[in-house]
């Protein structure tokens, strides 16, 4: 019976503790590299892919590429250079004739200023006023200025005048309106015309008399018309200028 308790008793656990946990492990770690293989295979294909892409290029292929797109360029900068020198050529021949064309003009003039010195040369500054104008082209003239001043005589001319309409307040509900626009209109001038009046309501039945005139702006002073009106002190408190208007 001793033999047999000593053939179940497990001497060795500890060793074989560690070998599962390491067992467990190395598991684990494969799982998780084949969790993970997918990405490092897509990265393993593009780098191949590069590889080859980088494997296929010609490099003579691309240094003739280059050298066609060099000479496409000097061409084409030798064209722009044709075109431009063939452009400096037409400005300077344009040049040149403008050079020679004020020549030309220069030579007119000086030939046209040594006619009139000439000419003058041959004009008698002093001669008398019979030997100038015969005596029909005198009379021609004296006629055209008068029919221009005579002309001139009947334009119509502008005076400037005024439109006015005057508030002429009274003292009181007393004051008799109708004798105090009689003095008022007393008031002439030379330039200065009365117009309509009418009543206006103020305030407790005192009325004030609203009268327009018409005045020459150079005959008739506004100033000295309001004055005038309010020299009437029998019957007149103030005056008012309720509306102007240039005419």
């Amino acid at each position: 019976m001793r033999v047999e308790a000593l053939d179940m008793f497990w001497t060795d656990k500890g060793r074989y503790d560690l070998a599962e946990k390491m067992f467990h492990e190395v598991i684990l770690k494969v799982s998780e590299r084949n969790h993970c293989s997918p990405l490092v295979s897509e990265i393993a294909k593009a780098r191949e892919h590069i590889q080859n892409s980088l494997e296929k290029i010609d490099v003579a292929t691309l240094e003739d590429k280059c050298r066609l797109e060099f000479l496409d360029r000097i061409s084409l900068l030798e064209n722009q250079n044709i075109d431009l020198k063939s452009q400096v050529s037409k400005l300077n021949q344009a040049y040149s004739d403008v050079l020679k064309r004020l020549d030309l003009v220069e030579n007119r003039l000086n030939c046209s200023n040594g006619n009139v010195k000439n000419n003058d040369d041959d004009v008698d500054l002093f001669a008398s006023e019979s030997e100038e104008e015969t005596e029909e082209a005198a009379r021609i003239r004296e006629s055209r200025l008068a029919a221009y001043t005579a002309k001139k005589s009947k334009k119509a001319v502008i005076i400037a005048k005024s439109s006015l309409i005057l508030d002429v307040k009274p003292w009181d509900d007393e004051t008799d309106l109708q004798a105090m626009e009689t003095v008022i209109r007393k008031i002439a001038l030379d330039g200065l015309l009365w117009g309509a009046s009418r009543l206006v309501p103020v305030a407790f039945g005192i009325k004030k008399l609203s009268i327009s005139c018409v005045v020459e702006d150079d005959k008739v002073s506004i100033d000295w018309l309001t004055e005038e009106i309010e020299k009437l002190e029998d019957f007149v408190q103030s005056v008012d200028i309720a509306a102007f208007n240039k005419i």
